[in-house]
């Protein structure tokens, strides 16, 4: 298991045509592999990068049965977290699976509403690192703002879309 001391890291998911999914990125006291722990397959399964200068401290798992057999709230953390990140990925299974690219460009957009309590969603990611997480291609995404735009759903500039007509109070 490995705590991030410093930086960011990014999980990748690189298929064989170069497209990249973004899957999360980790920041400052997240843990990764923590899912990993006691798998039998107990490696990264995706693409890890550091975004920035990047420290983190690994735990062995002989050490984290230590921590856990001594101190059940630590245990409970580390099983909270195990399943955060368990949701974490269905959510982003869900997002991407079977959805137009509308609809995940939507379900982004109803997030960040919710996140930034403003119609004018600030983007603090690229339109690159945008397509990456929404799994598709970032001329892909380009194209479906346009639509959305001519069909006067939304507006946007390099840093900023404003929400015009979509229904953020539906799930």
């Amino acid at each position: 298991m490995d705590i991030i001391l410093e930086g960011q890291v990014s999980i990748q998911n690189i298929v064989e045509n170069g497209n990249v999914l973004t899957i999360y990125v980790f920041s400052v006291s997240d843990i990764l592999g923590a899912n990993l722990i006691f798998s039998s397959r107990n490696y990264y399964p995706m693409t890890v990068v550091a975004i920035s200068r990047t420290t983190i401290l690994h735990i062995q798992r002989e050490l984290l049965l230590e921590f856990c057999q001594s101190n059940v709230s630590f245990m409970v953390g580390l099983m909270t977290e195990i399943s955060d990140k368990t949701i974490i990925l269905t959510d982003k299974i869900n997002a991407i699976s079977l959805k137009t690219i509308r609809l995940c460009i939507i379900d982004f957009l109803k997030y960040e509403y919710h996140i930034q309590k403003n119609i004018v969603i600030k983007l603090n990611i690229s339109k690159k690192d945008l397509a990456e997480r929404l799994g598709i291609q970032r001329s892909s995404l380009s194209r479906e703002l346009n639509k959305m735009r001519k069909d006067g759903l939304l507006e946007y500039d390099a840093r900023s879309i404003t929400l015009k007509n979509i229904d953020i109070s539906k799930d």
